[in-house]
C-alpha cells in the first residue's frame, strides 16, 4: 500500500509539525516550503498524495492544485484552509480539490483523510498498472488474473497447452470461466490470427459439427458442456480428429464442469474422445481455493465495469475486501463479477459470509483476510502491516503460520 504524502507548507514549525504527525502514523512525508520545491513531484507516476496549505506567498494552493489537476487529473490533492474560510473551501472543492480541512486540524481528523486519498491512489494506480498489462505482454498475463501460486501455475499450464497443439481438456466448477480461459489458449498459440469459434455441445448433431468444423479451418473450435454432446456427435467429432491429424484442420478445446471419467464408466461420453482430450488438460482452481486473489480480481471487475458505465471507480475499503473474502463463493469468478458490477454501480450491499460456516469458521475467514489485505497493502513487509494490525510481532507471525500466509508472497 502507498504511503507518501508529499506535504507543502511555508511554514517551517507547522510543515515540521505535520511531518511528525504523518511519520508517526506509518507515512511517509515529502516536505516542501512551496510551490516550486513541490512541483517536481507531482507527476503521474507519484505513487502518493499532496498535503498543500492554501495561503502561501507567491504560488498558492490553488496553483498546485491546477498544477496537479494538469498533471494527472487523479492525484488527490488536499488543502488546508484558515479556521472558518468556508467560501476558499468551497472553491477548493469546486476547483477538483480530493478535500480539505480547517487549520489547525486535529491529527486524528488529518490522517484519517490523507488514508481515504491514499487508498483511493492506490486503486488508481492499479488500475492503471492493470490496463498496461491488459495492453502488453502475452495473452495468459493480460487475461488471467491473480497473484496466488495457483494463479500462476494457471498461467504456465496454459501456455503449455497453448503450444502442445493437441486437444485440451479445460475443467473447473461452474463460474470459474472455462470458456475464458479456453480463448486465452487459442490467442496463446500460434493459431491466434485464425477463427476461435464456441458452441454449445448439448443438441449439437453431426451435420451442424461439420459445419462449424469446416468454418473453424486452422483455428480452434470450443465445445463447451462436452458431456452434453450426443453420442452420434461425440463419433462424429472422433473422426474429424482423425482426419484432422493427416491433413491439419481445426484444433479442439473441450470444456466441462462434471466428472468424465465417470461419464465413461457410465457409458454417456466416448472413452476414445475422452482419453483424446485428457492428453493436454488444464483445471481452473475455484476462488475458495485461491482466496488471496479475490480482491485482485474484484478490482480488476469494478474497474472494468466503471470504465463501461462511464463512473469514477468506488473506493474499496478494507472492511468491503473482508465481507468478500468470508465467503466460499460457490459462483466462483460469476458471482464475483456480478457482485462487483453491482459495487461500481452504487447498487452494493454488504455481502454476509456463508450462513452454513460456523461462527468460529467465519471469524477466521475474516481474520485471514485481514492479515492478507495488511500483507498487500505493506508491500509484504511483516513489521509493517503487523504495526498496521496493532499486533505484536509474535501473535502476527503466529497469525501468519496458523493460516499458511508468508510474507515474501506479497513482495
Amino acid at each position: 500500500m502507498i504511503r507518501r504524502v508529499l506535504l507543502v507548507d511555508d511554514d517551517a514549525a507547522v510543515r515540521d509539525a505535520l511531518c511528525q504527525t504523518l511519520e508517526l502514523a506509518g507515512m511517509e512525508a515529502i516536505p516542501a516550503g512551496s510551490f516550486i520545491e513541490a512541483k517536481d513531484h507531482i507527476l503521474p507516476s507519484f505513487a502518493g498524495v499532496v498535503v498543500s496549505d492554501l495561503r502561501m506567498p507567491g504560488r498558492d494552493g490553488f496553483h498546485l492544485l491546477d498544477y496537479a489537476r494538469a498533471a494527472d487529473p487523479d492525484l488527490p490533492v488536499i488543502l488546508l484552509t484558515g479556521e472558518g474560510d468556508i467560501p476558499m473551501a468551497v472553491r477548493a472543492m469546486a476547483a477538483g480539490a480530493f478535500d480539505f480541512l480547517e487549520k489547525p486540524c486535529a491529527p486524528g481528523d488529518l490522517t484519517a483523510v490523507i488514508e481515504r486519498a491514499l487508498r483511493t491512489r492506490a486503486l488508481v494506480l492499479e488500475n492503471r498498472r492493470l490496463k498496461v498489462q491488459l495492453e502488453t505482454g502475452d495473452a495468459a498475463a493480460r487475461l488471467v488474473f491473480g497473484n496466488s501460486a495457483l494463479a500462476d501455475a494457471l498461467r504456465v499450464t496454459v501456455r503449455a497447452a497453448a503450444k502442445a497443439g493437441t486437444e485440451v481438456l479445460i475443467t473447473g466448477a461452474p463460474g470459474t470461466g472455462i470458456s475464458k480461459i479456453a480463448e486465452v489458449v487459442h490467442l496463446c498459440s500460434p493459431r491466434a490470427e485464425a477463427p476461435f469459434e464456441k458452441r454449445a455441445s448439448a443438441g449439437l448433431g453431426r451435420d451442424t459439427l461439420s459445419e462449424v468444423w469446416q468454418a473453424c479451418g486452422p483455428g480452434t473450435l470450443f465445445l463447451d458442456d462436452i458431456a452434453a454432446l450426443p453420442m452420434d456427435t461425440q463419433l462424429a467429432l472422433v473422426d474429424a480428429l482423425e482426419r484432422s491429424m493427416d491433413g491439419g484442420g481445426a484444433r479442439l478445446i473441450a470444456g466441462s464442469t462434471q466428472d468424465l471419467e465417470r461419464l465413461v464408466e457410465a457409458g454417456t461420453l466416448s472413452a476414445e474422445l475422452y482419453y483424446r482430450l485428457q492428453v493436454m488438460a488444464v483445471r481452473i482452481p475455484s476462488l475458495s481455493e485461491r482466496p488471496e486473489d479475490i480482491p485482485v480480481l474484484f478490482r480488476h471487475y469494478v474497474a472494468q465495469a466503471s470504465e463501461q458505465a462511464g463512473l469514477r471507480p468506488p473506493e474499496i475499503t478494507p472492511e468491503v475486501v473482508g465481507e468478500l473474502m468470508a465467503q466460499d463463493w460457490p459462483g466462483n469468478a460469476r458471482a464475483l463479477m456480478s457482485v462487483a458490477m453491482r459495487f461500481a454501480l452504487g447498487l452494493h450491499e454488504s455481502e454476509r459470509p456463508d450462513a452454513g460456516l460456523g461462527l468460529v469458521q467465519q471469524l477466521a475467514q475474516v481474520e485471514r483476510s485481514l492479515l492478507i489485505e495488511a500483507l498487500r497493502r505493506a508491500d509484504g513487509q511483516a513489521s509493517a502491516a503487523a504495526e498496521a494490525l496493532r499486533l505484536p510481532r509474535k501473535t502476527f507471525y503466529d497469525k501468519l503460520s496458523k493460516h499458511g500466509l508468508k510474507p515474501e508472497t506479497f513482495r
